[in-house]
């Protein structure tokens, strides 16, 4: 969703080339479309491009993740509470 969001702050862009540069099939794309809707993130299809509304800045503020260079492992394994950094 970091990506598509940095995508998306380069101005309007067509599903087709959002999906070929994140390499994400359809219902990737409108899941991960979906998610951003859930944080809050505006990203209306206007003239058959998506286009976010307000800044990228504000917009990965609003992710729903402690950290978008995070992997899903990492970020698991954070909520679990037993990585050194909880130990500290």
């Amino acid at each position: 969703m970091y990506r598509l969001l940095k995508l998306l702050g380069a101005g309007p862009q067509a599903r087709i080339t959002l999906t070929r540069r994140l390499r994400l099939d359809i219902r990737g794309f409108y899941r991960d479309l979906e998610l951003l809707r859930t944080a809050h993130i505006d990203v209306p299809l206007k003239n058959q491009r998506y286009t976010l509304i307000g800044s990228v800045k504000e917009a990965i503020a609003r992710l729903p993740f402690p950290d978008p260079h995070l992997t899903l492992g990492e970020a698991r394994e954070l909520a679990k509470g037993r990585s050194p950094a909880h130990r500290n």
